[in-house]
């Protein structure tokens, strides 16, 4: 059973599979698949919405340090009237992607903790920038900030160090703070981000997961983490979920960056929301488009100054904001956009299942039809993994499953290759001795196998025989019986293969050869061939004779014997031997004419259906009817006269 089981069961394909999993596992191959989701992304922008409009960035660049005429960083006081700008257009979260620690202290620190204060109690949330660090300093428990409480995992696993860099006292001591730690990957694209990170012995939200918090008005004690499950907090009577891995990083969603599409991010200028807001809100509205409306937003502030630019590779730009990031995962939560990865259960399964179709069509199709179904499948795969992508969000693995089917299919080309070569190297074998190599390769360009079918067709049949055989025999030692034979029988194969005939069989000294069952160009012209060999076998057996004459042989006479008509062509025999020949009344009759030599004294006899096709061009003189066995009248034969020269 288990045998039987194993010729059935297609291995290879299914090993080639496994292969191509386990290697798709190393890390070189997991960046390719990495790089692959950033190819979804790139074409993903231009089919995408728009972001959540409760979004805005704001960008302190170049332009604004120009403008403001002062060196970054500046001054906390000009912060501090950002913030003040802000709580007066009513946003509802104001979060600053920039690490306001105690280094850099000056008089605009307490001035800047006193408007976030301000603005906190009229409704405008503050936070800002952390980061872990080994050289920072320690966290604290001052202010509205507190770890996670209810975290369940190994937090060993966690992004962190024993310490961090965290904003300044005053600052510090009146909002809150998130880290703002994001790294990239392998090769240097951000794309998973952490929602937690560990300090010492206590896990914090990051910027993006205080951010979220605030927003909805969640208290920290309401999360709960479960590490390679979730994040859950309660929204009034929605929980909300964020997937995490086993190490707290959340599959980032990233659509928008800074790409000047309709569809990124509205991304604003410090400078000129500075001058915009200070003229809506505390000076005099000069004529002119009103300031972008940021009531009940999440504004996020980053700064991209050259030099100090906060700025890494994201899957959409090779340089973009880091702000992009938290801004883009803030997006995949309130807008309920998030990735999700397809199980490898299913890609695979999936790869198994083509392979498999393709086992099917290799076996039952032809060699055309599966090269086409390897390239359709290896299309529709790709097809696939970029629409799920485009428009669900769903990530199918796409390097190592396009890599194993394009190896099964590989290999399913090269079996079938080797198949037809086998076979065409069968059918050259079995065809080698009966047709000349110049008709045996132009038979295989026709078709190979498919020519061999067994079918009815018109052909032309020659058999030949040797005059008073079985006397000589007698009389002649063996070995000079045996090389004489065999030296006559060559020459005679060789006037058949030089007038494209398939030499069928030896019937001890009689030799049997057909015009028209493999390749044919027409009945007149095979017949006409056919009558050609018959007067080249009979000049060389006169040549022989005078060879042999020469050394003292025996000298031989050789009847043949012409007809044409409908035969069945084709392997026949039992299954322990098969036997490629032609059966029928027209090779019956052949074998009778080329017997009727010796009783008409003649040495090339014809039917009349050789007579009909080749009359015109051949010596052929009418012979009357004659009585043949196995037909009850008459039958009218031909004599080609074996001196003819056209």
């Amino acid at each position: 059973m288990l045998k039987s089981l194993s010729g059935r069961v297609p291995w290879v394909p299914l090993v080639l599979i496994a292969v191509v999993g386990m290697v798709g596992r190393l890390e070189f191959m997991r960046n390719l698949e990495w790089r692959s989701l950033d190819w979804r992304t790139q074409l993903r922008t231009r089919f995408q919405s728009p972001p959540d409009p409760r979004l805005a960035v704001i960008l302190f660049e170049d332009k604004t340090e120009q403008e403001l005429k002062l060196p970054w960083p500046v001054d906390r006081s000009v912060h501090a009237r950002m913030i003040q700008l802000l709580a007066l257009s009513e946003a509802k979260v104001v979060s600053w992607d920039v690490i306001l620690d105690a280094s850099r202290e000056g008089d605009g620190d307490g001035v800047m903790g006193e408007v976030a204060q301000a603005a906190i109690a009229a409704g405008t949330q503050v936070v800002s920038a952390a980061v872990t660090d080994p050289n920072g300093s320690e966290t604290g428990q001052t202010g509205p900030t507190r770890p996670l409480a209810h975290v369940e995992g190994d937090i060993s696993r966690l992004l962190g160090d024993e310490h961090a860099f965290v904003p300044f006292a005053q600052l510090r001591a009146v909002s809150w703070y998130g880290f703002a730690d994001t790294p990239s990957g392998n090769d240097g694209v951000c794309r998973e981000i952490p929602l937690m990170v560990r300090v010492g012995r206590e896990v914090y939200p990051t910027l993006s997961l205080q951010t979220l918090l605030l927003y909805f008005g969640v208290n920290v004690d309401d999360v709960r983490v479960r590490l390679g499950d979730a994040v859950y907090f309660p929204v009034g009577n929605r929980r909300f979920r964020l997937p995490v891995s086993a190490d707290g990083r959340f599959l980032l969603n990233y659509r928008y960056d800074r790409l000047g599409l309709k569809t990124d991010f509205p991304t604003y200028s410090y400078g000129d929301i500075f001058f915009e807001l200070t003229q809506l809100h505390l000076g005099d509205r000069k004529p002119g488009p009103p300031p972008p409306d940021f009531k009940g937003k999440v504004v996020f502030i980053g700064q991209t100054v050259v030099g100090k630019a906060d700025t890494g590779q994201s899957p959409l730009a090779a340089r973009s904001p880091l702000v992009y990031v938290h801004a883009n995962l803030v997006n995949n939560v309130l807008a309920g956009d998030f990735a999700r990865e397809v199980p490898g259960v299913f890609a695979w399964g999936l790869v198994a299942g083509l392979a498999l179709l393709g086992v099917g069509v290799n076996r039952r199709g032809k060699p055309w039809e599966l090269v086409w179904f390897s390239l359709l499948v290896l299309v529709l795969y790709g097809a696939l993994a970029f629409a799920l992508w485009i428009g669900f969000s769903l990530w199918l693995a796409l390097m190592a499953p396009l890599s194993a089917l394009a190896a099964v299919q590989f290999w399913q080309v090269v079996v079938r290759v080797r198949q037809e070569q086998r076979a065409k190297e069968q059918i050259r074998g079995m065809f080698n001795s009966y047709l000349s190599p110049e008709l045996l390769n132009r038979m295989m360009k026709q078709g190979g196998l498919s020519t061999v079918g067994s079918e009815r067709k018109p052909v032309t049949i020659l058999f030949s025989d040797l005059r008073d055989f079985t006397s000589w025999s007698e009389r002649t030692r063996q070995d000079v019986l045996i090389a004489q034979l065999n030296e006559y029988l060559a020459a005679m194969v060789e006037c058949i293969h030089e007038h494209g005939g398939t030499l069928h069989k030896f019937i001890g000294d009689a030799v049997m050869a057909v015009w028209g069952d493999l390749v044919s160009e027409g009945p007149a012209e095979d017949t006409a061939k056919a009558c050609r060999a018959a007067l080249a076998m009979q000049k060389r057996l006169e040549e022989l004779n005078r060879s042999w004459a020469e050394r003292g042989q025996h000298t031989l006479r050789m009847g043949i014997g012409i007809n044409h008509g409908v035969v069945l062509a084709g392997n026949i025999g039992s299954p322990r031997r098969m036997e490629f020949t032609v059966i029928g009344d027209a090779v019956n009759l052949a074998s009778r004419l080329e017997g009727l030599n010796k009783e008409l004294k003649t040495s090339i006899l014809t039917g009349e259906s050789v007579y009909t096709l080749v009359s015109q061009r051949f010596d052929l003189r009418p012979l009357g009817g004659v009585s043949v066995k196995g037909k009850a009248e008459p039958v009218a034969v031909f004599e080609l006269n074996p001196d003819f020269k056209g």
